[in-house]
C-alpha cells in the first residue's frame, strides 16, 4: 500500500518541498512529501493502529531537534535560511519505518512545525517525509 493511502484524508500531498528535503536526480524520485494541519501528537495518534508501521524501540517518539537534523543533508533546501526560520526553537521530530510482509519498505519522518517553502515563517501542523527504500 502507497504512502498516500497509508496517510489517510487528513494528509495533503505536498510535492512543493521536494526541492526542499530531496536530492536532486533519480535519487530524489523516492522521496513523497506530505502536510496535516494536525499537531505531531495528533498525527502520531492517527498512525498509532496501522498494524504496517514498525514499532521499534524509541520510533514515532517525537523529540526536539536541530533544523540541521530534522531535515538532513540529502536535501537542497538552504542552510541557513533554515536555522533563520526556527530561531532559537527547534521543531520536534519523529521518525519510524513502515513494512510490507516483513520488509522494511518505507522511512517516514514527521516533522513539527515545518516552515514554508521560502523559508519564510513556520507553519502549524506536521510535515511527514518518506523516503521508498528499493
Amino acid at each position: 500500500m502507497a504512502a498516500a493511502a497509508q496517510v489517510g484524508d487528513t494528509w495533503r500531498e505536498a510535492p512543493e518541498y521536494l526541492p526542499l528535503v530531496a536530492p536532486a536526480g533519480a535519487r530524489g524520485e523516492a522521496y513523497r512529501v506530505f502536510t496535516s494541519p494536525l499537531a505531531i501528537d495528533a498525527a502520531l495518534q492517527r498512525l498509532q493502529d496501522d498494524a504496517s508501521l514498525v514499532r521499534a524501540p524509541g520510533a514515532w517518539q517525537p523529540r526536539p531537534t536541530l533544523p540541521s537534523d530534522a531535515f538532513g543533508q540529502a536535501g537542497r533546501y538552504d542552510r541557513s535560511g533554515m536555522a533563520r526560520v526556527y530561531g532559537g526553537g527547534q521543531p520536534r521530530v519523529a521518525r519510524g519505518a513502515r513494512s510490507v510482509d516483513g520488509r522494511v519498505v518505507e522511512s517516514w519522518t514527521l516533522i513539527a512545525p515545518y516552515p514554508d517553502t521560502e523559508l519564510r515563517r513556520l507553519e502549524p501542523g506536521t510535515l511527514l517525509i518518506v523516503l521508498r527504500l528499493p
